[in-house]
């Protein structure tokens, strides 16, 4: 894709000869079977109704279709689209384009709804070239795009991540005035940029349009503000829900539970009861989502007490708490090792008129195999599809993971090749995972020929996959390599993090390599990635190891000026090292700025 422009003239200019794919059939049979509606037959006819209650299934569509096809008079253009109408309710875009190819080819009156419809369908099968060319066609047989139409394109570009065709469309609607832009089309860009990480540049246009006869609406805040918050920037949130009040915009739940969400996140719980304060307030109501929030967040802190109290607070208000209240629950006894709670919760839902979904199964699944409980984890993975549910690729990779957790390596290698039997395909969670399981047991050479056969079949290895493959060269006194796959992270279009640099400096320092060990911080500094608290650990583990506690010191005064602090491990061998040099006034003074008071 070139650009907007080209996308427009591909569109408007398309050759009777282009096939797309999506079609059973070229569009040149399309084009020399458009039936042109005229305006007296789009909106008065006096043929008859058809009665769409009729369709519970696809093969309904279609045998109505057929019959409407073959009636005279033919139906109207309104009836034919309610019928493409009612495909697209049941999200079955790709048979909406087949009936539309089917009213085509049999000369079915269409109109610029019809049209809507099918860009849709493409828009969200994200093909919206093919939209663009759908576009075309209507457009040269007469027929006008509205807001709708360019709205819908819009949509498709961002679900397709091409942002900037999408910011060029836009621009091009106001500049040319194509189409008057409406409050969904605002909401359409500014929540598109925000879902394709562009948050300031949504953040900047929403700005721009405030000066313009395009007001945005609560909807277009409340998406900026949502997006704020997922990227970190919960102040600047805040200060634009004061701004939205300076506007005279009355935020709503939705606003407030994007807030609320973000400050959870960050552990700012004082301010989230200054946020349900102002709620009460301005008399918005709280939903099942506002609670959730909130019996997630206190779960997420292992305060399950306060969360089923904020339970009791829901049912109190006559708000029926939903599968992902119970979830929630269940992953904060999972979290705390209560697994006799977490399964009694479990059980108690069915109780409550609802049915356990796949994402609940796996909260309970994960628990048991995180608690070492990996039979019982087994038990409920079987019990999954009794229940008429799918394991989806997180069951999977939950359940391979718990297996060779507990050393259970041929099951775990077992399960991995009945879920490929199953259709059910790996992602790159999954490849990581069973990566990982080879290092640990030492069979580098076997991880680097699955490295080579995992992406053979597609998968593109990320930081952690190379991080867990430094790891085992390191384990197994590979530092060479390990460092020689550090340095190729630029040419495999990645920069090692923090964890990346950690790993191999940490095993330098083990093996007694200290001036290279501090050879590698400076250019883990001069990258822009700056040691952290795990660094400065590793470091003066690795060194206290090998008894060197000289060399060690330097690298706790540096850590102490960085504001870190020892943590266990490093905190009980330098205490150890105490008993030994009980006369060692410089380390005991160290160990006093270093090891957290208890």
């Amino acid at each position: 894709m070139r650009g907007t422009e080209m996308l427009i003239r591909r569109a408007l200019f398309a050759k009777s000869s282009h096939h797309y794919g999506i079609f059973t059939y070229p569009f040149s049979s399309f084009c020399s079977h458009f039936h042109s509606v005229g305006h007296k037959d789009r909106y008065f006819s006096s043929k008859p109704r058809i009665d769409l209650s009729c369709i519970n299934e696809l093969d309904d569509a279609f045998f109505l279709f057929r019959q409407m096809a073959r009636m005279q008079p033919q139906p109207s253009v309104v009836e034919f689209t309610k019928l493409l109408q009612v495909i697209f309710k049941m999200k079955q875009y790709s048979v909406a384009l087949k009936l539309f190819d089917e009213m085509r080819q049999s000369a079915a009156p269409m109109n610029e709804y019809t049209m809507n419809i099918l860009i849709n369908c493409c828009c969200l099968l994200k093909r919206v070239d093919v939209g663009f060319a759908v576009f075309g066609i209507f457009f040269k047989q007469g027929y006008n795009a509205n807001v709708v139409t360019f709205t819908t394109l819009l949509k498709g570009l961002f679900l397709d991540g091409k942002v900037a065709d999408a910011e060029k469309l836009f621009k091009q609607l106001l500049i040319l005035r194509l189409c008057e832009p409406n409050d969904f089309t605002i909401v359409t860009v500014i929540n598109g940029l925000c879902k394709n990480g562009h948050v300031l540049a949504a953040h900047d246009l929403l700005l721009l349009l405030e000066n313009t006869i395009y007001k945005p609406n609560v909807m277009a805040y409340s998406a900026v503000i949502d997006g704020l918050c997922k990227v970190g920037m919960v102040d600047n949130a805040l200060e634009l829900k004061s701004r939205m009040f300076d506007k005279g915009i009355s935020p709503d739940v939705v606003t407030y539970n994007s807030m609320i969400q973000g400050l959870c996140d960050f552990g700012r719980l004082k301010e989230v009861k200054d946020l349900l304060d102002e709620m009460v307030n301005h008399k918005i109501c709280l939903t099942v989502v506002t609670f959730n929030i909130l019996v997630d967040s206190f779960c997420k802190e292992g305060n399950v007490k306060e969360a089923r109290e904020v339970l009791e607070i829901m049912k109190q208000q006559h708000i029926r708490p939903d599968i992902v209240t119970y979830t929630a629950l269940i992953d904060g006894y999972c979290l705390q090792g209560k697994m006799d709670k977490a399964k009694e919760l479990f059980d108690s839902i069915a109780s409550s008129g609802l049915k356990p979904c796949i994402i609940s199964y796996n909260s309970l699944i994960n628990g048991y195999c995180k608690n070492g409980k990996v039979d019982e984890a087994w038990r409920i993975f079987l019990e999954v599809s009794s229940k008429g549910l799918e394991h989806t690729i997180t069951t999977y990779n939950i359940m391979i993971h718990g297996l060779l957790s507990e050393g259970r390596i041929n099951d775990g290698w077992k399960l991995f090749n009945d879920m490929e039997t199953r259709k059910v395909h790996p992602n790159l969670s999954t490849y990581n995972i069973l990566l990982e399981c080879l290092c640990k047991t030492h069979q580098i050479s076997e991880a680097f020929s699955f490295l080579r056969a995992m992406e053979d079949k597609g998968a593109s290895p990320d930081i952690i996959t190379y991080r867990i493959l430094i790891n085992g060269l390191c384990r197994d006194g590979k530092l060479e390599d390990a460092k020689h796959l550090l340095n190729e992270f630029p040419s495999k279009g990645l920069q090692p993090d923090c964890q990346a640099y950690t790993i191999v400096v940490g095993s330098l320092c083990h093996e007694g390599f200290v001036d290279e060990a501090k050879n590698l911080l400076v250019k883990m500094e001069r990258s822009g990635c700056a040691p952290d608290s795990v660094t400065y650990n590793s470091i003066i583990q690795g060194l206290l190891k090998r008894k060197e506690v000289c060399k060690a010191m330097p690298f706790l005064e540096e850590m102490y000026k960085r504001g870190f602090s020892a943590d266990a491990a490093t905190s009980s061998m330098l205490i150890n090292h105490l008993q030994v040099y009980n006369k060692d006034v410089v380390l005991l003074e160290m160990i006093k700025k270093v090891v957290p008071k208890i």
